[in-house]
Formats: structure tokens, sequence, C-alpha cells
């Protein structure tokens, strides 16, 4: 027998509900998996690597990543310690209303991969290595401009 979603419900108690349900992981699981994921690809630990500082199989993490194993608050506490974030940070950008936990365009989901291929890290990292703020601001401006994201200052120059 399925439950009626009550209009007064929060969006997240709404999101809690569906997961308890069984229509699949909990979007507050997988955006903490997300935001776990994205932390340990900047800093450029291996799965297995921090899965041995918690520890933790790597498999165990793989589903923490996915969302699909929820983590317990200590766990989260120890991940966000060997992490160096605090355990707010796994919950930063979670949207308020359940509209927005389950993206409606894979354009979401595309632009977190992006953050977290190699070479989108290599090239953060590699500006960010540049000694000089001036030059690091006129290659900023110039790669927003090759993307088309410049604004029109940048394309009259």
């Amino acid at each position: 027998m399925l439950e009626k979603r009550n209009p007064s419900k929060s969006g997240l108690a709404q999101a809690y509900s569906l997961s308890k349900r069984g229509e699949g992981p909990n979007p507050i699981d997988i955006h903490v998996g997300q935001r776990l994921r994205l932390r340990r690809t900047l800093l450029g630990l291996s799965q297995e690597t921090l899965g041995e500082a918690v520890g933790i199989t790597f498999q165990q993490l793989q589903k923490y990543e996915r969302g699909a194993n929820r983590i317990s608050a200590s766990r989260l506490f120890n991940l966000s310690q060997v992490l160096g974030v605090p355990v707010t940070f796994f919950f930063d950008d979670l949207p308020a209303s359940e509209s927005t936990l389950v993206p409606d365009e894979p354009s979401e989901t595309q632009e977190f991969e992006s953050m977290a291929r190699r070479e989108t890290l290599e090239l953060v990292r590699a500006y960010y290595r540049i000694p000089e703020d001036a030059v690091r601001r006129r290659t900023f401006e110039l790669v927003k401009t090759l993307a088309g994201d410049g604004d029109d200052s940048a394309k009259a120059g």
C-alpha cells in the first residue's frame, strides 16, 4: 500500500519517507555521497586510501559515494576529519525542497560528473599553482572567453 504524499511535510521529510518505501536510494544519501566523492577526488585520494584511513573497504566507500548505503553519524564524522572538512560540508548545497532533491535534468548530474573528472581536477590544481595573482586572473578570463562565458569587456579586449 503506497503512502499518499502529505503536502504539509517538508521536502526533506517526504524524500526520507520515499526511500523508506523502497523507491530507491534516498536523495539526501546520494547528495552526501556525491560530496564525499567530490572532496576525495579534489584531494587526489583513491577509494582504497580513504577507506583504509577510516577502516572500511573501498567497496563500502563506493556504496557510500553512490548513496546506496547510508553513512552513520560516527562514520561521517571520521570521514570529515580525514578529509579536513566540517561535517556540514557534506550537506552544503543541499536543496531545501523535495522538487529539487531529485534532479529532473541530467545536466545537474553531468555537471557534478565533470567536476570529478581527472582533467578538471588537474586544471584546477594547475590554476592554483600559478604564483602571480595577475597572471592567474588573466588565465581565468582567457578560459572563460574561450568557453563563451566571458563578459562583454573581456570580448572587447
